[in-house]
């Protein structure tokens, strides 16, 4: 009689149930900071820098949270590439990971810029309000968030959308959805201030979707449709 080769299924390495939650965690996390540096800090990029003196712990406070928000989207997209499994296209591929991967960068080098700012502030405070370097980091900062990461959140849910409309990682209004999110990151964002918001609530939306489809009860492979003694007693 010849063995039956020992089975690899409790080796292979498993994305966590619990790995959804990381959207969830992004979206939380980068809201928060979002709305304390936009409370705390004028729309206005020419403006003259009042707000070192008054809220720069609240931006503090803000920066400090975007690292964490990060890792939490480096979850989030390993995340939804898990559920494309071996429907992954190579093409969208690229351009999902390449697009995430720029909008984080754009998000820390922004949030690095303003950090320096603020330290700058602490060291020599009359001197750099009004200033020239104060100027050139305030109008980069700006830039990188409302011009090269905005964009770059719109591609990844364009890209993500785009997946979801021929696979079933999301349903298809919400595919639909996505591509009204990348519109308002696209062109809201030169009329409206808090155009950034809709990214983090969309990931919120397909996230909470991944967690609950995750923790329905699925039935065994191979039993849809017949008894358990069916697959027990194939001649029954």
């Amino acid at each position: 009689m010849t063995q039956q080769p020992a089975t690899l299924t409790h080796s292979t390495l498993k994305t966590p149930r619990a790995a959804a939650i990381a959207g969830i965690l992004f979206s939380v996390l980068l809201l928060v900071a979002f709305l304390l540096l936009r409370l705390s800090v004028p729309a206005d990029p020419l403006e003259p820098g009042a707000w070192l003196g008054s809220r720069s712990g609240a931006v503090t406070i803000g920066l400090n949270l975007v690292p964490f928000a990060g890792v939490a989207f480096l979850w989030f997209i390993g995340v939804v590439r898990d559920r494309l499994g071996e429907r992954e296209d190579r093409f969208l591929a690229t351009v999902f990971f390449g697009s995430g991967l720029l909008f984080l960068a754009t998000l820390f080098t922004a949030a690095a810029v303003v950090g320096a700012v603020i330290l700058a502030f602490e060291v020599a405070p009359q001197l750099l309000i009004g200033s020239a370097a104060f100027h050139l980091g305030r109008a980069l900062a700006y830039s990188l968030v409302n011009v090269y990461m905005i964009k770059m959140a719109a591609v990844f849910v364009i890209t993500t959308s785009t997946v979801a409309m021929y696979t079933d990682i999301a349903p298809r209004w919400m595919a639909i959805l996505g591509y009204l999110v990348a519109l308002v990151l696209i062109f809201g964002s030169f009329y409206v201030d808090w155009a950034l918001v809709v990214f983090p609530l969309w990931v919120l939306l397909v996230s909470l979707h991944i967690l609950l489809d995750n923790l329905r009860p699925r039935a065994p492979a191979g039993l849809s449709g017949h008894s358990v003694h069916d697959a027990v007693d194939p001649g029954r």
